[in-house]
């Protein structure tokens, strides 16, 4: 499967609508930047200028994937219920692609309170699919009891997080694989830390390419879908270059390290709220 993979490549989600298997966060992304599977978030205060760069580039709506998040403040039924209103005032779209939890902070009657207002938007076509975004195995299983056994409903399509080879987070992939979510890698360049890491050099060298192309290219072939953040045109160009070369089996279990915990940013999996 991972050797078909193209830059043109998507993910079907449980919702039926497709997702491009490569995206690009845009956390602290200035105004003017924009691409085809856009990550946002509300906490981001960039999804006016992101919309406004999608309606200016010329494509189909269609022929666009854009992602915002429910941010930690906004936890809550009625709040979320604003926070979508002002979205869609912000943003101007028709519907928005995705639309995640950001963190699963705010207690359980707050986190249930969101993705009831999250479930009935989906309902009136204002979203097309929902999921969550670090949220711990112990998370998702309460979210899973609530589905069950309330009359809210939904389905968790996408659920986000770090994920690396220094952070792959085994116990969340596993439950995830089980019920039918994609995983969605944010940092899986783990924010340029590694990139003197041997086994990185090594393998960019042994098929001429970079230590950042090595680790997309890993995520990708893992089944996830990866979303590094870069302002610089090199630099997004060659992220997407990765569909011209495929780490054999060797290659994937020199970066297997499934004990390791390193994150490079806040860990809201292990909250306990």
């Amino acid at each position: 499967m991972s050797s078909q993979l193209t830059i043109t490549s998507k993910s079907t989600l449980p919702s039926g609508y497709e997702m491009p298997v490569l995206g690009y966060g845009v956390y602290q992304t200035p105004y003017d930047v924009c691409y085809r599977h856009v990550d946002s978030a509300r906490v981001y205060r960039n999804e006016q200028p992101c919309a406004e760069a999608i309606k200016a580039s010329g494509l189909k709506r269609e022929d666009i994937f854009f992602t915002s998040k429910i941010g930690p403040r906004d936890m809550g039924y009625e709040k979320t219920k604003k926070a979508i209103q002002a979205s869609f005032a912000e943003t101007g779209l028709g519907y928005v692609d995705l639309f995640l939890i950001h963190a699963p902070y705010g207690g359980r009657e707050a986190r249930q309170g969101t993705w009831r207002a999250l479930v009935e938007a989906q309902n009136d076509g204002l979203i097309r699919s929902i999921g969550v975004s670090n949220y711990g195995v112990h998370h998702l299983n309460e979210l899973k009891q609530y589905i069950e056994t309330s009359d809210i409903g939904g389905k968790i399509a996408v659920g986000q997080w770090e994920i690396h080879p220094w952070l792959p987070r085994p116990d969340i992939v596993q439950w995830a694989r089980e019920n039918d979510v994609v995983v969605q890698a944010w940092s899986p360049l783990v924010r340029a830390e590694q990139p003197n890491e041997s086994i990185l050099g090594q393998l960019g060298k042994k098929h001429n390419k970079s230590w950042a192309q090595v680790l997309i290219r890993w995520s990708l072939q893992k089944g996830y879908v990866p979303l590094p953040k870069s302002v610089t045109p090199a630099r997004i160009e060659e992220n997407a270059n990765v569909f011209d070369f495929e780490l054999d089996e060797e290659d994937m279990k020199s970066l297997h390290f499934p004990d390791s915990y390193q994150p490079c940013s806040w860990d809201p999996t292990t909250s306990s709220d």
